[in-house]
């Protein structure tokens, strides 16, 4: 009964650790952001959706397109 109950904990744990997986590389697939990193060493990060990020991602989009070949 012991061993029984040790695996279907190891199979729930297993269970749930390929679920956070999947959720968080499916949550973070096509979020687009721009980290912008000021002199001080600090870091901002704005997200696709964001006040902020409507003025800066057009402008990171159109950097990144002219240098790719």
């Amino acid at each position: 009964m012991a061993r029984r109950r040790a695996l279907t904990g190891l199979v729930l744990a297993a269970g749930t650790l390929a679920g956070t997986i999947a959720w968080r590389r499916r949550s973070a697939r096509r979020r687009d952001r721009v980290d912008v990193y000021f002199d001080d060493g600090s870091m901002v990060s704005l997200t696709d959706g964001s006040a902020e990020a409507s003025t800066v991602l057009p402008l990171a989009r159109r950097a990144l397109e002219t240098t790719r070949v």
